[in-house]
Parts: structure tokens; C-alpha cells; sequence
């Protein structure tokens, strides 16, 4: 069997769109199983005591269009750093993954091109028909998508989500969990990867030698 990993996102983030790319082909590499986790961020950080952008202190905002340029640079990728459409309602297109996964398609490509609409095309993916277009253009049918992601049971998943994250450890977008061990942010893809090239055991983080 192959190894899990569990993919903590939310599309809203400009993180996950950095690294999504570089993720998947992680994950191809070393023929991993992703779990596709999309997570209500707002909710999760009101259990941790994170807090949402807009009520951070200008110092860490700041900081953060800086190291947006820096990792835009780095991943090559076109990124907008104040795109028209941001924030925006993102459930509907978090939900979608969820649909999509329970009727077994990969959602991968869905994913990345929902976060280059908002990033690099600043679209306003609120909106159901531009969700679809992006299922559209990697080959999704995209039949009863909308209803499967509004029904009930995909629901009270994305709701699910928030305690299962937090049970996980999670506190922040994009988290890959890899045998209980948690790395946060696609900055930490570079440890994920010498994790999976050595074979070690997961670190603890109720370790105390």
C-alpha cells in the first residue's frame, strides 16, 4: 500500500497556490496517497488563536508581501499580491473538492487552477460558473457538481474538517501531515521531501530527548 499523506488547504490561500504545484509532484515521486483535506481556515484559527489577515499587525503583514515576492520568485509563478477578488467566500469551491473526491476524481488539477484563477487571473471564484469552467478545463464532469458539493454530507464534512485539523495539529494553510507529523507551509516542502527520502520515523512533538 502506499504511504497517506494528508493535504490540509484551504483555496483561499496564497500559500497552497505556491506550493501546490510542487506538493503533487512530491507526492508523485514517492508515490503517495493524498488525502485531500479542504479545511474552513477562519474557524480553525479561532481554535488555535491564530488570527485572519486583516486583523494582524501591520508589521506581519508587512512581512508577508515580502516573503510573497521572495517565494513568487522562487516557484516562478505568476502571483498578484492584492488580487481584485480576495478575499472571497471560498466554501463553495472548498466543497467542491470534496465532491470530487467522493465520487472518485482527483481533484489536483481542479485545485491548482482555482488558485491560479485567484492569484495569477484574479477571478472571483465565489461565483459557481467559474468554478466550473475551472473543472471544465482539466476534464471534469462537471454534472450534479454543484448540488453534490451543497449537499448535506459534503457539509458536514467541510464542518468535520475543522476539529479533525486541529485533533491533526494543524493551525495554518497549506499542512501536509505524513505519519502524524505535521509540516506547515509550503516552505517546509524541502523537510517533507528528506523526510520521505530517508525513511525515518515521524518526529514527535511530545518528544523530550
Amino acid at each position: 500500500m502506499p504511504r497517506q499523506i494528508d493535504y490540509y488547504f484551504t483555496l483561499l490561500s496564497p500559500w497552497t497556490y505556491l506550493g501546490h504545484g510542487a506538493f503533487m509532484e512530491l507526492a508523485r515521486q514517492h508515490g503517495l496517497s493524498v488525502r485531500y483535506r479542504p479545511t474552513p481556515l477562519r474557524s480553525v484559527f479561532e481554535e488555535t488563536g491564530g488570527l485572519p489577515l486583516p486583523k494582524r499587525h501591520p508589521v506581519r503583514q508587512r512581512y508577508r508581501v515580502l516573503e510573497l515576492q521572495r517565494w513568487r520568485a522562487r516557484r516562478g509563478l505568476p502571483l498578484t499580491l492584492f488580487p481584485k477578488f480576495f478575499p472571497y467566500d471560498v466554501s463553495l469551491a472548498d466543497r467542491i473538492v470534496l465532491a470530487l473526491v467522493a465520487r472518485g476524481d482527483d481533484p489536483a488539477g481542479f485545485i491548482g487552477e482555482v488558485l491560479a484563477d485567484v492569484w495569477a487571473r484574479e477571478q472571483d471564484m465565489s461565483r459557481p460558473e467559474l468554478i466550473l469552467a475551472a473543472a471544465e478545463r482539466v476534464g471534469l464532469d462537471t454534472a450534479g457538481l454543484i448540488e453534490a458539493a451543497e449537499s448535506d454530507s459534503t457539509s458536514q464534512a467541510y464542518q468535520t474538517a475543522i476539529a479533525e485539523a486541529v485533533e491533526a495539529g494543524v493551525f495554518g494553510a497549506p499542512s501536509y501531515v505524513l505519519d502524524s507529523e505535521i509540516f506547515w507551509g509550503q516552505d517546509r516542502l524541502d523537510l517533507l521531501a528528506d523526510a520521505l527520502a530517508s525513511g525515518r520515523e515521524a518526529y514527535r512533538n511530545d518528544a523530550t530527548v
